[in-house]
């Protein structure tokens, strides 16, 4: 799992704090084996603790698996 935070996001604090929000949310998702890149827009350091836990709550059903 890799994440693409801009300094566009905010400054190291922010970036950082948003970094281990979703490595937490994360970890709960059952993802399928695989390399993931998590990419964020400046607004998601305004996002709560479970709006992004929402958010990515939903990405299992997009990740496609290929047997």
């Amino acid at each position: 799992m890799a994440f693409a935070i801009s300094r566009a996001v905010g400054n190291a604090v922010i970036r950082n704090r948003l970094r281990r929000r979703l490595r937490a949310v994360i970890v709960e998702l059952e993802l399928p084996p695989g390399l993931y890149l998590i990419g964020c827009r400046p607004k998601a350091s305004e996002l709560t603790f479970d709006q992004i836990a929402d958010t990515l709550g939903r990405l299992p059903s997009k990740v496609a698996t290929t047997p």
